[in-house]
């Protein structure tokens, strides 16, 4: 049988259509990088990278990294060698890897617990002086006296922020997960992965709001030393004192301690504090078998089966916190964003 042989010239030509097709295809994708980059403001990218350069290497991010460090490997390894003691009881009951995060021997909190407290310092911390700082050094004429919008410093400053906050707790919540799979020795499943992973990002958005008030604070104050001490007392009030101020007020208005509307009311007024938002959404993301939050009746509770839910079930329970932090972030940066733009800014 003869063989047939295929022309060189076929060969050039199909190559030539598959480089065609693939300049075609960068050509659109840098026509649309281009459309992109002119629809954000000018300077934006620059502004960017140098300010997550300067927070990742800055003290203050060194500082809190090494605290979150300390306090959650030393509650790590404590919680670690009590799961793995009793792990013969716990395997019956399943998620043994995510209980690294939210089991306490009484000694000291959980994991959760100590990014719950020090996120928010996070937060504060990295934005307090993020355009005060700049007007006390007398850099901020300076800078916008450059081809950049005045946008783009606001802006940069946020993303910046943000991506180092992200950064930083991606590696922590990597690093702890790796350590407390030394300890129990038992690997996650996918399911706990993509917990974790939801954990994080929850953490990410809780950061957001904090960084935001505290960009906030800086523009509407001239000096970084009320801005971090505004910044600290807000804080302050909704971990400490909301929930007292809440009990008082229900307990005025519903003097029933045990009806229902008095809890329903309860569990509303409570949930106007991030603090609130971001506990329940953590305790949701990280304990499967909690199915619902807020009050109920003793007729819905008889009969239940116990289970768990699904991470698509646990993320629309707490579809709500995560809608009300990311208001209260876009808020806080939209009034810092009006305020910034409308003020006059003198050498």
């Amino acid at each position: 049988m003869a063989l047939q042989l295929r022309p060189a010239w076929l060969g050039r030509l199909a190559e030539a259509r598959r480089e065609l097709k693939r300049h075609a295809a960068g050509e659109r994708l840098a026509r649309w990088v281009r459309e992109v980059q002119g629809w954000l403001p000018a300077g934006l990218g620059p502004i960017a990278r140098k300010e997550f350069a300067d927070l990742i290497t800055s003290w203050r991010m060194g500082i809190l990294v090494a605290l979150l460090t300390v306090t959650g490997i030393a509650s790590l390894y404590v919680t670690g060698m009590a799961i793995r003691s009793a792990a013969g009881v716990l395997e019956d009951e399943g998620y043994i890897f995510l209980k690294i995060f939210t089991a306490s021997d009484g000694r000291l909190p959980p994991f959760t617990a100590f990014v719950g407290f020090l996120a928010p310092l996070l937060g504060l911390a990295l934005g307090f002086d993020a355009i005060s700082g700049e007007q006390n050094r007398r850099t901020l004429s300076r800078l916008l006296a450059q081809p950049i919008h005045r946008d783009a410093v606001l802006v940069g400053k946020f993303v910046a922020g943000v991506g180092a906050v992200g950064a930083m707790l991606l590696a922590l919540g990597m690093a702890v997960g790796g350590l407390g799979l030394i300890l129990v020795g038992v690997p996650p499943t996918g399911d706990e992965l993509l917990r974790l992973l939801a954990f994080i990002l929850t953490t990410v958005l809780y950061v957001a709001f904090w960084l935001a008030l505290a960009i906030l604070l800086s523009v509407v104050f001239r000096h970084s030393a009320t801005s971090a001490l505004a910044g600290i007392g807000i804080w302050l009030f909704f971990a400490a004192f909301w929930d007292l101020l809440a009990d008082l007020v229900v307990g005025a208005m519903i003097p029933d301690t045990g009806s229902l509307r008095h809890a329903q009311v309860r569990t509303w007024l409570g949930r106007l504090s991030p603090v609130t938002l971001y506990t329940e959404a953590v305790v949701t993301l990280l304990t499967p078998t909690v199915r619902v939050l807020g009050p109920i009746l003793l007729e819905q509770a008889i009969g239940a089966l116990k289970g768990t839910l699904p991470i698509g079930q646990s993320l629309l329970l707490i579809l709500p916190h995560l809608t009300g932090m990311l208001a209260g972030t876009v808020v806080c940066f939209a009034a810092s964003y009006v305020l910034f733009m409308r003020r006059e800014i003198r050498a």
